[in-house]
Parts: structure tokens; sequence; C-alpha cells
């Protein structure tokens, strides 16, 4: 969905840019525009309908401000309104009952339920602090067992056993009783799937329902199921209480109109999302964001969240002390910025993360080169002297600079040319550097640190 989605926007937002302002007759060229886009995506057909007629409403009404086209405008009403369709802000799983919080995961087969229950079990171990045990109840599927005891233990989870000759309730009671005695805060149940619904499996999830009494019953639904993913939907939410939704295989190649219609088909919100195969691929949900990178916007939240992590505010305090007392800007400091930038991630986790237009312009083979590069730089700051490092002038100035950068070129196995690169790059830097001196690198840190709360983008201007 996101780059048909995205394509058709960013075709409309050109061919409005001559137009001075919204009307009837522009909003119908990129209304059909948005529907095509979404029915293509396998998004239900009465969501398609709603989500128009709301969009159109709201378009009508606007007033085009400061420097937004009309067409810039039109995205900004699209993407809050699909924030609205996919719930607005986060909704937390809800654990808020004497312990063990019972959690039931239901779903059909295929769709992910039992690496879900391992990756939520990490969620809660880490995030939450919670004491987790985790229980299989499908005894149709032997290797189902094995492999929730297999990626339990990944997750950091204790596995309560069970096997395919029991019944699925006396599993849930026997799981639960072991769970009370020992002092487990949350039982994850994994339920059974089929291939298809039918009334046996109905009938069983309903019994293991009102025997546990979950404070959660979350309906894990596959994100490239399309239409089938709908059906499934209505029909769980005719049999059990649903109280939250996990989008599984979000990251795949798929057409994703899940996202937008199960929320409104189950009335119940989205609450993690599954974005890749790692045991960590679990994210919280957060509509805002989610339909940001549906449209091509990128995650900023995520990027300014992914660089406060990496910043460590102790050593830019430090920086910004040695820089207001004159001591200046060294290698030693050169290099610790390389080393936060590896903590990050690279440079590659941080373009996953930006608009689609900014991260295109940047392509792969770019990337690969700027990841090189930065390799490159690190191995010959290591090759120098602590010395060197302390005092860069001892490689500028002096007698000594030649037979110096060839030690250091040998040391790293570069060229001398490349030594010369960086060290023009770390003039260059420490000319940055001085500039801020007066106390604006710690309050570009300091901001970047209370970023985190950030919420959304608000619309594209």
């Amino acid at each position: 969905m996101a780059s048909t989605l995205t394509d058709r926007l960013s075709l409309l937002v050109k061919t409005m840019r001559g137009q001075a302002r919204i009307t009837e007759s522009n909003v119908q060229d990129m209304l059909r525009e948005v529907r095509m886009a979404l029915l293509e995506a396998d998004v239900a057909l009465p969501v398609v309908r709603d989500f128009i007629a709301r969009v159109k409403e709201k378009a009508l009404g606007a007033e085009v401000v400061g420097s937004l086209s009309p067409g810039q405008a039109l995205v900004g009403i699209v993407h809050k309104e699909l924030a609205a369709t996919m719930g607005e802000g986060v909704s937390d799983i809800n654990l808020a009952a004497q312990p063990p919080a019972v959690i039931l995961m239901a779903g059909l087969q295929g769709a992910g339920k039992t690496t879900t229950t391992a990756k939520l079990t990490k969620h809660l171990i880490e995030k939450r602090k919670k004491k987790v045990l985790t229980v299989s109840a499908d005894v149709y599927r032997p290797a189902a067992i094995e492999q929730l005891k297999t990626v339990t233990a990944q997750a950091g989870g204790e596995w309560f056993a069970s096997s395919p000759d029991q019944k699925p309730r006396e599993i849930a009671l026997a799981a639960l009783d072991y769970a009370k005695k020992h002092y487990f805060d949350v039982l994850l149940v994994d339920t059974a799937g089929r291939l298809a619904i039918d009334e046996a499996l109905m009938a069983e999830i309903k019994e293991l329902h009102a025997t546990l009494n979950p404070v959660e019953t979350l309906f894990v639904v596959d994100a490239m199921q399309g239409q089938d993913a709908i059906n499934t939907a209505r029909a769980f939410k005719e049999a059990l209480p649903l109280t939250g939704v996990i989008l599984t295989k979000l990251d795949g190649d798929s057409r994703g109109g899940a996202a937008l219609s199960v929320r409104q088909v189950t009335g119940a919100p989205i609450k993690f999302a599954g974005v890749s195969e790692k045991i960590d691929g679990l994210e919280v949900f957060d509509g805002e964001r989610h339909a940001g990178r549906v449209l091509g916007m990128g995650d900023i939240v995520a990027l300014v969240e992914e660089v406060s992590k990496g910043v460590d505010l102790a050593a830019a305090e430090k920086l910004a002390g040695k820089l207001k007392s004159g001591s200046g800007f060294d290698l030693n400091d050169f290099l610790a910025q390389i080393s936060s930038m590896k903590k990050m991630g690279g440079l590659s986790s941080l373009m996953d993360k930006l608009p689609t237009q900014m991260a295109a312009k940047a392509g792969q083979a770019d990337m690969d080169r700027a990841e090189r590069d930065m390799k490159r730089m690190e191995g010959i700051l290591n090759a120098m002297t602590a010395k060197e490092r302390r005092q860069p002038a001892l490689l500028m100035d002096g007698k000594s600079k030649a037979s110096r950068k060839r030690r250091i070129a040998a040391g790293a196995g570069v060229q001398i040319q490349d030594v010369n690169r960086l060290l023009n790059q770390f003039d260059q830097m420490q000319g940055m550097m001085k500039k801020m001196s007066g106390g604006g690198l710690m309050k570009m840190m300091k901001k970047m640190g209370g970023m985190k709360g950030l919420k959304g983008m608000g619309g594209m201007g």
C-alpha cells in the first residue's frame, strides 16, 4: 500500500502545484487517486467509502495556509484521516489484573501467532520488566508446542510443557495454576490456528476464553492477507470480545490494506506490529507514525528516538565543557563521533526511517560507500598514537608530519591521500565546532534527548 499511495499522492501534489486553492473539482481528482490506491491495497470497500467521505468533508472546509499548496494541504488531511482510521495515538497493553495477567493469542494458522507470542514475551520482559510464562494450547500441531518452547527460550521467558494428548482446557488450567504458584506476572496462551475459520475452532477458543477470563484477547493477523484478513477479523470478533490486534509481516512486500481495515471491522485497537523476523521485531503500534510511513513521510519520530538512544549526553556535556574552556575539538572527539554513529546502527539504519524522497536520493551504493568510508576513518584514527589524536597539529605542521602520516597509513592499510582526506574533514569539523563553542552543542544535544515524546508529524508541509 505504501508505495502505491505515496506515488499517486506525490504525482497529485505536482499536478496541483499551479492551483491556488482547494476546489470541489481538484478534491474529486485527488479522491479518485486515493480511492484507487486503497482498493489496490486490498482495503475493504466499506472502509474505503467511509474514509473517502471523511477526507472530502475535511478537505472542502480546509484553509490553505502559509507556504502550503492545495496538493500538500490535501496530503496533510489524508495523513490525519489515515491515522484516525488506524487508531489515534498508542493503545498500550493492559496488565491491570491480579497476577498472573492472562493474555490469549487468537488467529488463523500461518498468521505468525507462535513467533508473535515469543516477541511479546521479550517486549514484556524488557520494556515492562515482567516475569512471563508461555504455554501452547495447540494440540493439533505437535511442532507448534516445540516451536513455542524454542522461541520462548530465545525471548528469555519460561515455557510450560504441554502435549498433543491433552485437552486445551486442561493445559490452560494447569499453566494458570503453575503461574500462580511460581509468582509469574503474565501468562501468554498460544492457541490453535486453522487454515480456515471453522465452528470447532471457534467453540474451542470460546471455551478457553471462558475458562481463563483473560485480561487481553489479542487477534494476530497477517498484514499481507488483504480481504481474507477482514473476513477472519469479522468471524473472530463475533466469537470473542477482542481487546486488541497485532499485525504481523508489516515489513513484507504487501499491499497492506489490513492495517486500515482490521481496526474498523473489529473495533479493537491495533496494539503491536511485527516489523521484522527477529525476536525483537515487535513495535508498539502508533497510528499517526504508521500513516506517515504509508505516505512516504518516513518515521521521523523513530529516527529521533534512534539518535537520542545513541547520543551520550554525558560525553556531549564533556565535549561542550572542553569547547567552552577553549581546549578545542581534537581527533579523540572525532573518533567518538564515529563511534556514536555506529551505536545508532550506522547510516543505513537511519536512512530507513527518512522520508521516501530523501532516502531515494541516497541510493544503496552511496550508503555502502559511506559505511566503508566510516570504517576506513575509524581505522586511520586508531592507527594514530594517543598524543597525535590529542594534538592534531603534529600531523598538520612541523617536519615530522610526513613520516607520521606514512606510519599511520601503513598501520591502517590505506594510502597517504586517505589520511590527508581525513585530516581535511577533521579541519572542517573543527571549524564548525568552534562556532558552536558558546553552548550551542549542548542545546542541540539536549533538544535531541528531549524529542522522545514527539508525537507524529502533523501535515506534510
